[in-house]
């Protein structure tokens, strides 16, 4: 074909062959050339498909004129440059930074880091548009059906990076992470995870094991004996800041609690004490109560984990919350309603609760005083 104009042949794909030139030598061939016309965003566009040449002829032209009429009916505009994908561990990066405002506190945001940033470390470098299936499967096998639970969690949140990846233009097509329909032919079916009991101290021993505890230096072993004589969940330690504590009242925002309401803890002097322990100088009410090693960043929730092992303790940081339960109803006459309000438990069907307006503070303090004369007796 050596007829100047447009050429269609079909589906709006065109062959376009440019007029020569007057004063061309005789010889001169036309130049041809693949375009697809068709209607972007509701405006007529001309995409260039490339010179016609032994390697782009007709059936690479109709293949590409394919695939951009797709891209035109996801929404892409073919006729806008490409971005460019960033590494995989920036894409990462980007997620969290969009996501966190909406979780509840760092020990969200901390598992994300864990898992993108140092689980799928090996995969950091790759572009995002690069991230094949044998990747995904690289970096989730190792802890698959070790650790079930991280295993899951990595590769859900692997698929929430590539998915928004697609969203800002960085990739096309299917995502390498899917489930349904996928991974879960090439994986074997998660594991379900038996919830045993948390290990929990028996409260007899406890005198003797908080004794033990004071003579540890650690920041960890303050983080502990707080948390132990505040009867509170790890995260609520390891979160807690300066501006909370008001006299004897710790007061965690909703933001951090499961019921997503505030929660006003009532401080016995022992818990007192650990924070005269651990004041340096006036700290800004922002600054955390138990730093990590960044003093911008929590504690390791592993940390104090870490210490039991270390003082050959085979129970857990969340075990102590039931090690304070048993006490309570062995071996006082405080009302179980009572107790379950200082473990920060809901009590009562939902009506009971609409109710009941009042947390019991006066009668947790008691109660939480009496706690902590039995965990450090005179």
């Amino acid at each position: 074909m050596t007829r100047p104009g447009r050429h269609a042949d079909g589906g709006g794909l065109y062959l376009i062959v440019d007029k020569v030139p007057a004063n061309a030598d005789d010889k001169t061939a036309p130049a041809k050339r693949w375009a697809l016309l068709v209607s972007v965003r509701g405006k007529r566009r001309e995409i260039g498909l490339g010179g016609v040449t032994s390697t782009n002829g007709l059936a690479e032209a109709r293949k590409n004129a394919a695939e951009a009429v797709r891209a035109i009916e996801r929404g892409d505009d073919p006729t806008r440059p490409k971005v460019a994908a960033p590494a995989f561990r920036i894409a990462a990066e980007q997620v969290i930074k969009d996501l966190a405002p909406g979780w509840r506190g760092a020990k969200t945001e901390d598992g994300w880091r864990r898992n993108l940033l140092t689980h799928a470390a090996d995969i950091g470098s790759v572009p995002v548009d690069l991230i094949t299936t044998d990747d995904v499967l690289s970096v989730v096998r190792p802890l698959w059906t070790e650790k079930p639970e991280s295993g899951g969690k990595l590769r859900a949140r692997i698929e929430v990076v590539l998915d928004a990846a697609k969203a800002r233009g960085w990739r096309e097509g299917e995502n390498p992470a899917r489930w349904r329909g996928h991974l879960d032919r090439l994986l074997p079916k998660p594991r379900k995870l038996v919830r045993g009991h948390h290990k929990a101290l028996p409260y007899a021993k406890l005198p003797a094991f908080m004794a033990a505890l004071a003579e540890q230096t650690a920041s960890s072993a303050r983080a502990l004996e707080w948390t132990i004589l505040t009867a509170s969940r790890e995260d609520m330690t390891l979160n807690a800041r300066w501006g909370e504590v008001e006299g004897d009242i710790w007061t965690i925002p909703g933001s951090r609690m499961k019921m997503a309401q505030d929660l006003r803890v009532p401080l016995p002097a022992a818990a007192l004490a650990v924070l005269a322990a651990v004041k340096i100088g006036e700290p800004r009410p922002e600054a955390l109560i138990f730093p990590g090693k960044k003093k911008d960043r929590p504690m390791s929730n592993a940390t104090m984990d870490a210490l039991l092992d270390r003082m050959g303790v085979p129970v857990t940081v969340h075990g102590f919350r039931s090690t304070f339960r048993d006490w309570a109803g062995d071996m006082t006459e405080h009302p179980r309603e009572v107790a379950e309000a200082a473990l920060a438990h809901a009590v009562g069907n939902a009506v009971e609760r609409s109710y009941r307006r009042g947390d019991a503070l006066e009668k947790r303090r008691a109660l939480m005083a009496d706690w902590a004369a039995y965990c450090r007796p005179a």
